[in-house]
């Protein structure tokens, strides 16, 4: 049975949404062993601690000369060339008294020394080396100083990227523990729809949202399957649906879930298990469906194009983002000037597509493309982020106005 969350007269805020979504998110999928190549996007499972120090030893964060601070006087001075020491060598030998040693970045410092000045500053002549003033440990690295033994090296949760790999490379891993990719069924709902390259009927339109969506999924770590169009026939949208929920961890559809269209697909979730029908105070959007088919989670997107983008965006991905295990799932928005007056009182929150843009003094604003239509997506094409109004607020220009990135709603 179908359940009207808000009632008509009434709109859930969207943050109240989101929570309740969050609050409904299933287990991560089983962790799985994979080698440190294999992983980048893949999500942490389990803490990792550091199997050793980073860096291993005192080394040289410059081209220079390694000696001892206390040998050389205030004023600078000379001291005598004791070799040299390469990275990826090792000092045979301490350092002794009045001596400074040739030194390369990311080499060990000898025994005894604890200071390096860099080549540029000093002027060798012969045997000996002019060195200037310098102070105790510059250019050094410290054994330790970037991650102790034992110590966290990356948190359960965190998706890897190019850095974490680097790092747990660094660190001398090469198996992780990270969550099998979750399996998201992706479904269209509509007669009117075709794909790109096959003629249009009258009334008849392309399945942008397909496209649209699958992308946006595969930019955030998840496995698409994608099933194509599901006709407005209430058979055939069961059969999809348990075909989907029998091999996918959590289905996705778009369109179908507006007030008065056709209720194939309501009656086709209902059926197979429950549905709970939101009016979201979110423009572009409104409409949002939750559910379950077959015990498996359900999200039912507007069809609009703009509005299934930016519902996908603001409010589905940090389900998704949580369900794959991932700890922080919240975009974080930045407040900047407003490059523009917005007079417009709305009892949604409005989600206008918007672009940075740099003045003559450097200073970032915000600036909104002419078009904000919940059914086109040119305006999300010129745009690098959405700039948020909320319910009943009124902009001037130079207020501060909220940003989300596209940069980071995106992944």
């Amino acid at each position: 049975m179908s359940r009207q969350v808000c009632d008509s007269g009434k709109l859930m805020p969207v943050d109240q949404a989101i929570r309740h979504l969050l609050d409904q998110v299933p287990p991560p999928p089983a962790a799985q062993t994979v080698l440190l190549e294999k992983a980048l996007g893949r999500v942490l499972a389990l803490d990792i601690h550091s199997p050793l120090d980073l860096p291993g030893w005192d080394n040289s964060a410059m081209d220079g000369f390694a000696l001892r601070a206390a040998d050389l006087p205030a004023a600078g001075g000379c001291l005598n060339l004791a070799g040299r020491i390469a990275a990826g060598q090792a000092a045979s030998t301490p350092l002794l008294a009045g001596q400074a040693v040739r030194i390369f970045t990311g080499a060990p410092l000898p025994p005894g020394a604890d200071t390096v000045v860099p080549q540029e500053l000093c002027r060798v002549e012969g045997d000996q080396v002019w060195l200037p003033p310098a102070s105790l440990g510059d250019h050094v690295r410290k054994a330790g100083e970037e991650v102790r033994k034992g110590h966290l090296l990356l948190q359960a949760g965190k998706r890897l990227r190019a850095q974490e790999l680097g790092l747990l490379a660094a660190a001398g891993v090469c198996w992780v523990e990270v969550y099998r990719p979750l399996r998201v069924c992706l479904l269209s709902s509509g007669d009117e729809l075709r794909e790109p390259g096959q003629p249009l009927a009258p009334g008849q339109i392309y399945n942008s949202n397909r496209y649209c969506l699958a992308a946006l999924l595969q930019g955030w770590g998840v496995e698409v399957h994608d099933y194509g169009v599901m006709a407005d026939d209430l058979a055939v949208s069961r059969h999809a649906l348990s075909l989907a929920a029998s091999e996918c961890d959590l289905l996705l559809t778009s369109g179908g879930v507006s007030v008065g269209e056709e209720d194939h697909l309501k009656h086709a979730i209902e059926a197979l298990g429950s549905l709970d029908l939101w009016r979201l105070a979110i423009q572009p959007g409104k409409p949002l469906a939750f559910g379950d088919v077959a015990g498996k989670p359900w999200i039912g997107m507007p069809g609009n194009p703009a509005a299934a983008l930016i519902t996908a965006l603001v409010v589905v991905r940090p389900f998704l983002l949580r369900a794959q295990g991932v700890r922080d799932v919240l975009p974080r928005p930045m407040a900047l000037p407003a490059g523009f007056d917005w007079l417009q009182r709305n009892k949604r929150r409005q989600y206008l597509r918007a672009r940075l843009t740099a003045g003559s003094d450097g200073q970032a604003s915000v600036q909104l493309h002419p078009q904000q239509s919940s059914a086109m997506l040119a305006a999300a094409c010129w745009a690098d982020g959405l700039a948020v109004v909320e319910c009943e607020q009124q902009l001037h220009k130079h207020d501060s106005v909220t940003f989300l990135s596209f940069a980071e709603l995106m992944q």
